[in-house]
């Protein structure tokens, strides 16, 4: 059984492992309000290009555009998909990065021809570990994620889409549904399906009726420019959403982190308590005795 200063050290590295954690869950829970604070920032003005891009459509339902299937029939193109993964740069948070390294070998599996584009240092360590092939790895870190960088890699994954490198664009990443649970999901970015955007929030058809608009040079071509802004959006929501996912999966693992620390700490003051206080009645026990055999060498002495 440990001695009282073992036990005494013991208790002192778990509190200052218990600091260390807790400072990690004060610094996640504020970085994730300040990304949340920068989505809902943005949101209004997607949600405009939205309503602009619903708008277009009610003006001419049978538009021709590359980035949605066609008006009659479509839907089912195979070829080569692309996937956008967004992982984290590290971990300490749960099973965040777990999940989503999940949702892409289940893509993987399901359509071999998929090209991999990383955002995240965990998840191009996996990859490579896993000899799995990255066709281009976002080297910028997956922490603070900015409008700019969201229309990087848009402008890269656009090119390859309207060049014909590519048939379907995926994005797999941690939607924070609520403050306590979150999901990795995986989503087609690419094409689009037009009842998205003819359609209203319930669900229902868009009834409102088509107002006079002029487009120049061409609607089609109004329609691409908006929708690269609004794929940027898309991408820009995802890194967000899921920085903020991997924050609250953090504060989630620090937390428990605290209270099993609070349990082993409990327990070793227990033991310690325990040692201390068999050391005391030990200590009680020589001098008892140590007193009782001068007692006695006294009264013979006499």
């Amino acid at each position: 059984m440990p001695n009282t200063k073992e036990i005494k050290n013991h208790i002192k590295s778990v509190r200052d492992t218990q600091k260390i954690t807790n400072a990690m869950y004060l610094i996640a829970s504020t970085k994730m309000r300040k990304a949340k604070s920068e989505l809902d920032k943005t949101r209004p003005y997607f949600s405009a290009l939205r309503n602009e891009i619903k708008r277009i459509f009610r003006t001419d339902k049978d538009i021709d555009s590359k980035y949605f299937y066609p008006a009659h029939g479509g839907g089912t193109l195979n070829g080569t998909y692309a996937c956008l993964v967004i992982t984290a740069d590290k971990g300490l948070a749960g099973a965040y990065n777990q999940n989503v390294i999940k949702e892409t070998m289940r893509l993987l599996k399901e359509h071999e021809d998929t090209k991999l584009f990383v955002v995240g240092e965990y998840g191009r360590q996996f990859f490579s570990q896993h000899h799995i092939p990255i066709e281009r790895s976002f080297l910028y870190t997956a922490q603070n994620p900015t409008m700019y960088r969201a229309r990087e890699i848009c402008a890269i994954l656009l090119d390859l889409f309207d060049s014909g490198k590519l048939d379907k664009i995926y994005i797999i990443y941690t939607d924070l549904k609520n403050g306590l649970n979150s999901e990795a999901i995986c989503t087609r970015l690419l094409p689009f399906h037009r009842k998205q955007f003819t359609t209203a929030s319930g669900g229902e058809p868009d009834t409102n009726a088509p107002y006079e608009f002029e487009f120049t040079p061409s609607i089609s071509s109004v329609l691409d420019n908006v929708m690269q802004s609004y794929v940027s959006g898309f991408i820009y929501s995802a890194l967000v959403d899921s920085f903020c996912s991997e924050q609250n999966a953090r504060m989630t693992a620090m937390n428990a982190a605290n209270q099993n620390a609070e349990k082993i700490i409990d327990q070793l003051s227990v033991q310690f308590n325990l040692v201390r206080q068999a050391a005391i009645t030990q200590e009680i026990t020589e001098v008892s005795s140590g007193a009782k055999a001068q007692k006695l060498k006294h009264s013979k002495e006499g």
